[in-house]
């Protein structure tokens, strides 16, 4: 008997391998898959604005990058003794103005410069709902507890997200060509929303992404939402607080996007990778014992000749670390 249903999600014809250079903006489930990729070494620039999670932010966030937008003093403000941006997470905090200024705008000239040259933009939606302070009018990525007064709330509609978005395809299309969008949708529920209103917000963003793919053959969907919601229906795929998949339902979901994105030859990689990983990983009591020492010289040339056999993966501070172990 089957007590679950699977959901078919056949091979994509986007693949993703060592040599694909991704860009992931979004919420933080955009965080959850991202760090598999770092990982296992592919080469991801992740969340350069931090942890995004309405699709109008994100989208303002890209359009600041081709614009090459230099942040200056007008574009943050300080809040409880420290400098903060509306555009940007709350992870990016300072006391210093300009170290702050240096921060963002460092982050922001990487990003821009490899979105030209991206071959995939992963993107995860969290909600449809967004604030927008009143002040300027203008849609925060983040409140950074700043009183509920001075924003507005509401829920973006379908026709706000793909005339949005639409726009900026176009835009990208024309900077970059070869470009290829995959879009997610968080499984992460915004409880503070309701549970209605939370069904009704993933739902605006399931309908957007679907217009979008009808209107662009470069635009793809990855069903990490229907995943956990149909596959792992049960509260033990869940972090503590009840909302969150905990690391038992990530590394099922990545295990389902490698199969559907990965080929043979990068799957390979990644298990040979991990291998090494755990033995670069392993912590002895003691670190000079004859033995933890052969160990330690054994792992270093099994990861000179994977490096030789893969000269684009990038492990070099993995040996030099275990060249400072070796006595």
């Amino acid at each position: 008997m089957e007590f679950r249903k699977k959901i078919d999600i056949p091979r994509s014809p986007l693949d993703i391998g060592y040599q694909t250079k991704l860009i992931l903006f979004g919420s933080c489930f955009a965080e959850n898959i991202g760090k598999n990729f770092v990982d296992n070494k592919f080469p991801v620039n992740l969340n350069p604005f931090g942890v995004l999670y309405n699709p109008a932010s994100i989208s303002q966030a890209i359009r600041l990058l081709l614009d090459e937008k230099v942040f200056t003093e007008t574009d943050i403000f300080k809040h409880e003794g420290v400098y903060r941006s509306f555009l940007h997470h709350s992870e990016f905090c300072e006391t210093d103005k300009q170290r702050f200024l240096d921060v963002i705008n460092s982050g922001r000239k990487k990003t821009s410069s490899d979105i030209r040259t991206a071959d995939i933009l992963l993107i995860t939606f969290g909600t449809s709902y967004v604030y927008r302070l009143k002040e300027s009018g203008n849609i925060v990525a983040n409140c950074h507890k700043v009183p509920a007064s001075e924003f507005d709330h509401f829920r973006l509609s379908v026709s706000d997200i793909v005339r949005d978005w639409k726009s900026l395809i176009d835009r990208l299309q024309v900077v970059n060509p070869d470009l290829k969008i995959l879009f997610t949708v968080s499984p992460i529920r915004h409880w503070k929303d309701g549970a209605h209103n939370n069904q009704l917000s993933k739902s605006v963003l399931l309908l957007a992404i679907d217009e979008l793919q009808q209107m662009y053959p470069s635009v793809f969907y990855f069903p990490s939402y229907e995943i956990v919601l149909d596959e792992l229906r049960d509260y033990r795929f869940y972090a503590d607080d009840m909302i969150h998949p905990n690391d038992m339902a990530i590394r099922y979901i990545w295990s389902i996007f490698a199969d559907t994105f990965f080929d043979d030859t990068t799957k390979q990689i990644i298990k040979q990778w991990q291998s090494l990983h755990k033995a670069i990983e392993h912590r002895p009591f003691n670190e000079d014992t004859p033995e933890h020492q052969q160990f330690l010289k054994q792992t270093l040339s099994k990861l000179y000749s994977f490096r030789e056999k893969h000269p684009g993966f990038d492990c070099q501070n993995e040996i030099e670390s275990l060249e400072y172990k070796i006595r």
